[in-house]
């Protein structure tokens, strides 16, 4: 059940947002005074905070700052009585998740509770493509992590693969600039922990990062929270709303799986970006906008063109940069770097030391395709040390079973090859006993430096490419 604390100085307010959402399943409680308020949160934590922005003691600027210092996790949404967007815009620039305006309306206030709870929900799965730190694992700490200016540790998971190194060479080197960036990778490749990683390293990294996901947008939906409404503008416009390009201002918008969006919401991106100005729906005022641009999709935007889905002229506007994030199947090199920091990660917020992980787990781990990437991977972790006892190594027995199926098919085709191999080779055909011996040798070779195949390259004095093409004449599938 979660949890929900109303700040308000309004006795009645205060009552009548407590029993309301009381009666739809939420855990509620309340206070008048901002100091009260800090002291229940220092003992209790909160899923979501509802403030009035005016109280006889503080103002919500201040608490909104307390607040975050408190719990940063916790939803903040600010009540006010004022119209003045202005103080709208920059609570939200500063961390509020978003305003009402008094008078409230019951359905208004339960929707966007339920809208705070569900954007929280996608940050926290989303959260699992951008991997805190590996903490005080010394022989993990350099790869993983990169410093800024200050000497300060940021929290993402580099990698050590020639295609992780050209992802983050790429990054660099357009960050600093304005560019539009389109980010190509499938689901679950971090294509927005990308885009943080670009804003962190630009000019506009201490202004707002605004992120969309195109993807959940319906048509009627779209210009309202790309570009805000006014009040009244349309059924259900209750209160004047500032869209995202609003929130973003000074900053970076990330608009995820940008190919979604309907060709009249491109027609209106594409005047956007051309006029440097956008007008809320129901509003005839042109606001100046100042942000830079960055798009992701699963896939390429180019054949999205090609089938008609996505207007050329827009495409052409974004594509002043091109970043692909390769799938984690293309970067083996790179797994123990994601394992050891997930694992970490998972010790922290089970509070509990997890085993090593299991001969026979890790080779699942080197053969199974990942469809899902990183994200899939990371859920994979989390799974595995929750059902694992405390200091036990993690076994087969905690994998979910598609990939346990998987590794199970993989093994009896492997088996089968090296029968085949082996009954071929009773044969006095030397071209194919030195197929066995070579088959055998590779490997060995593979399982001793456990399936690294570029230490494997090395050990063979061949290069990859060799071993690759070798790997597919013998039916090897690691």
């Amino acid at each position: 059940m979660k949890n929900i604390l109303i700040i308000d100085d309004e006795i009645n307010i205060c009552t009548l947002l407590s029993k309301f959402l009381g009666k739809h399943g939420f855990q509620v409680e309340s206070t008048m005074s901002g100091n009260a308020a800090l002291k229940m949160m220092k003992e209790k934590t909160f899923d979501l905070v509802l403030c009035d922005y005016r109280l006889k003691d503080t103002d919500g600027a201040q608490l909104l700052q307390d607040i975050r210092q408190l719990n940063p996790h916790t939803i903040v949404i600010i009540i006010t009585g004022y119209t003045d967007v202005r103080i709208a815009v920059e609570m939200v620039k500063n961390g509020a998740y978003d305003y009402l305006s008094k008078p409230l309306y019951p359905d208004e206030i339960l929707s966007l509770v339920h809208k705070a709870f569900a954007h929280k929900q996608a940050e926290l799965e989303r959260s699992a493509v951008q991997p805190v730190d590996a903490g005080s694992a010394p022989e993990a700490r350099e790869s993983l992590l990169a410093r800024d200016s200050t000497g300060k540790t940021d929290k993402y998971v580099y990698g050590e693969s020639a295609g992780a190194k050209e992802l983050i060479r790429q990054i660099k080197l357009v960050a600093p600039t304005d560019y539009c960036v389109i980010i190509f990778g499938e689901t679950g490749t971090g294509k927005e922990s990308v885009a943080h990683l670009i804003h962190h390293h630009s000019k506009r990294h201490n202004q707002p990062f605004v992120a969309l996901d195109c993807g959940s947008l319906s048509k009627e939906l779209a210009a309202s929270e790309l570009f805000g409404h006014e009040k009244g503008s349309f059924t259900g416009a209750i209160n004047t709303k500032v869209g995202a390009f609003e929130q973003a201002q000074g900053g970076t918008l990330f608009l995820d799986e940008v190919s979604n969006l309907s060709y009249d919401i491109q027609v209106a991106l594409l005047r956007v970006i051309q006029e440097k100005v956008i007008r809320r729906v129901g509003s005839m005022k042109e606001i100046p906008i100042d942000v830079r641009i960055i798009v992701a999709s699963n896939e390429k935007l180019s054949e999205s063109v090609q089938r008609g889905k996505f207007r050329e002229d827009l495409f052409h506007r974004f594509n002043e940069f091109t970043i692909y994030i390769p799938p984690l199947r293309e970067r083996n090199e790179d797994l123990q770097l994601f394992i050891t920091s997930f694992v970490h990660q998972v010790e922290k917020e089970l509070q509990k030391k997890c085993g090593k992980i299991s001969a026979e787990v890790w080779e699942c781990f080197q053969q199974y395709n990942w469809p899902g990437n990183i994200r899939e991977l990371k859920n994979v972790i989390r799974r595995a040390c929750l059902l694992t006892p405390e200091h036990e190594d993690i076994t087969m027995s905690a994998l979910p079973l598609e990939m346990k199926e998987s590794f199970s098919q993989s093994f009896d085709n492997d088996r089968q090859a090296t029968g085949e191999l082996v009954m071929q080779a009773n044969d006095n055909d030397l071209k194919t006993v030195a197929l066995q011996a070579e088959y055998n040798k590779i490997i060995n070779v593979l399982k001793e430096v456990k399936y690294n195949k570029t230490k494997a390259a090395q050990l063979l004095n061949i290069d990859r490419k060799t071993l690759y093409n070798k790997l597919r004449l013998l039916n090897i599938n690691y």
